[in-house]
């Protein structure tokens, strides 16, 4: 195909980003230029430089404010903060982007967002929302644990992980949600409110990795905020790093400084469960042996006194029955004794039963709505040609449903 332009000079990459910095700097309006605007996504480099954005209600600029200049200023950028900057426009060839060079910063004030996060808090905090004494206890062994993350992040992973390592008995259910940006707030709550209404969470974890303060910004919503409020669940709020703080945080009923150790607040170690299980065993056993021993000192004691205060023959006949209840009293110890035992084993065997992977490694499969993310348990559930994923122990695969037949008296 013939081109309409007649080609008339190639240029690279590099030359035409060259081009364009220097026509940027060469500009004397944009060589010495001061902006206004509130400081989001500050970091510092181990060279000491800072990065951050200005933006505004409607754009955001990338700025760097190298070490040389940094000591010089009064007062560093924090996310939030409302500043005034100075410095000149230019491109960073290696990124393709244009950025402005700052050499002097004044500070104007708080963000807007810092702003409205303040006030949000403080009208909450007078309503009773992030009063200690409503906050509940979380089960000590949830049967099921709720969790609202993104499915396709690094989050939902870790907290599976840890899970299945503490504590495999706890049945996980994910509630997907949209973690950052435009619509995240209803997102989040929607899937918060599903889980209650479903009512099989003994507790719930709302979970997401770190981020800026524009990326954590939907946990700060009130809507949000007062469905965690609402739920009548517990609720564990793992949003972000350690130093990162959201009102999701002072409302929920427990805060995690990070996903996985919100999984691991949550789950008992299996490896305490069956340490205590153990001891269990040796306190009964300890327990019946005392009271056998018991038994016995009894029946001598007995013993002796007759023989002390009987004739004979009463003495004899005595002895006999004594020693007929001894034995029958040893015998029903002894049943006792393995009975409890025969209970422990069946108590071992019922917890290695309702381990989640148990029907999986027998050749089961979990049907499960690819949709929804429930499982199916009735075929008259489904519909030809409906998507849905089969979950085996070694892994998922994808499934259409070609045609259902339901067995004789199902409607």
């Amino acid at each position: 195909m013939s081109g309409l332009h007649a080609i008339t000079t190639i240029w690279s990459v590099s030359q035409l980003t060259s081009r364009i910095r220097e026509m940027l700097e060469a500009d004397p309006e944009l060589g010495s230029v001061w902006v206004e605007g509130e400081a989001t996504n500050v970091s510092r480099s181990q060279a000491g430089h800072v990065y951050f954005s200005l933006r505004d209600a409607d754009a955001v600029v990338k700025c760097v404010l190298f070490r040389s200049y940094a000591r010089l200023q009064n007062h560093l950028p924090e996310n939030g903060e409302a500043i005034l900057v100075h410095g000149y426009i230019s491109v960073y060839e290696q990124a393709g982007s244009y950025q402005l060079y700052v050499d002097e910063l004044r500070l104007l004030g708080d963000g807007a967002l810092q702003r409205e996060f303040r006030e949000v808090y403080e009208r909450l905090a007078r309503e009773g929302l992030f009063a200690e004494s409503r906050k509940r206890a979380l089960p000590v062994r949830p049967r099921c644990v709720g969790v609202i993350t993104s499915p396709t992040g690094a989050v939902w992973h870790d907290i599976q992980t840890v899970l299945r390592r503490r504590y495999p008995l706890a049945h996980v259910l994910l509630a997907p949600a949209q973690m950052q940006g435009t619509g995240a707030s209803e997102s989040i709550t929607a899937a918060l409110e599903l889980l209650n209404r479903d009512g099989r969470a003994d507790v719930i974890v709302i979970a997401r990795g770190g981020g800026s303060l524009e990326d954590l910004w939907c946990f700060n919503e009130e809507a949000l905020v007062r469905a965690v409020f609402r739920s009548r669940i517990p609720v564990v709020s793992a949003i972000g790093h350690e130093t990162d703080v959201t009102l999701c945080d002072f409302v929920a009923d427990m805060r995690a400084p990070t996903p996985s150790a919100a999984a691991e607040m949550i789950a008992p170690d299996q490896q305490t469960l069956r340490a205590e299980l153990t001891a269990l065993a040796g306190r009964l056993v300890t327990s019946i042996t005392a009271r056998v021993q018991q038994a016995r000192e009894r029946v001598e004691k007995a013993v002796s006194r007759l023989e002390q205060v009987h004739p004979r023959r009463r003495t004899d006949r005595g002895r006999l029955q004594l020693d007929q209840l001894g034995s029958r009293l040893q015998q029903q110890l002894l049943d006792r004794t393995q009975a409890a035992r025969r209970h422990l084993v069946i108590l071992n065997r019922q917890l290695q039963l309702l381990h989640p992977h148990g029907p999986l490694q027998r050749g089961y499969a979990l049907v499960i709505d690819r949709t929804t993310g429930h499982r199916r348990r009735l075929a008259r559930d489904l519909t030809p040609g409906e998507c849905v994923t089969l979950a085996f122990i070694d892994g998922t695969a994808a499934a259409q449903v070609t045609s259902v037949k339901l067995e004789s008296g199902g409607s």
